[in-house]
C-alpha cells in the first residue's frame, strides 16, 4: 500500500472512531442522561458525580472533535483507551463479553474501541499535532 493510501485510510479510521465517541457524549446530553450518569457515579463512590459526569461528557465531545481534525491524537486516544477501560470495569464487566446475541451490554464493543484508540495512539505518537 502506498503512503498516500495509508494516510487516507488512517484519517478515515481516526474520524470514524472519533465520531463514535462524539455521538456517545452528544447522545448523553440529547437524551438527558448526564444527571443519571452523575447519580451512577455518586452511588459508585465518586465525589461530585454530577460535575464529573459533565466533565466526562464534555471531554468526549471536545476530545473527539480534536481527534477527528487530527490534533493531539496520540495523547487523547490514550486517555480514551483508559476511559473505556474504566467503563468496562464500572459498567460492562458484570454483563460479560457480548453486547448482543449471547448477552447484553457486555464488553466486546468497548474492547474494539480500546484497540482502535491504542492503534491511533501508536500511529500518531511523536507527531507534532
Amino acid at each position: 500500500m502506498n503512503q498516500q493510501r495509508l494516510r487516507y485510510a488512517l484519517a478515515f479510521f481516526r474520524i470514524v472512531v472519533a465520531l463514535i465517541m462524539f455521538s456517545h457524549g452528544v447522545g448523553r446530553i440529547y437524551f438527558g442522561m448526564v444527571g443519571g450518569f452523575g447519580e451512577f457515579l455518586t452511588a459508585g463512590g465518586f465525589p461530585l458525580g454530577f460535575y464529573l459526569a459533565w466533565a466526562i461528557t464534555i471531554f468526549e465531545i471536545v476530545a473527539s472533535i480534536l481527534i477527528a481534525v487530527g490534533f493531539y491524537v496520540a495523547p487523547l486516544a490514550a486517555v480514551f483507551a483508559v476511559h473505556l477501560l474504566c467503563g468496562i470495569y464500572l459498567v460492562h464487566l458484570k454483563d460479560g463479553w457480548f453486547v448482543v446475541g449471547a448477552g447484553r451490554n457486555g464488553a466486546e464493543f468497548s474492547v474494539l474501541l480500546i484497540a482502535s484508540f491504542i492503534t491511533l495512539a501508536a500511529s500518531y505518537y511523536g507527531k507534532n499535532k
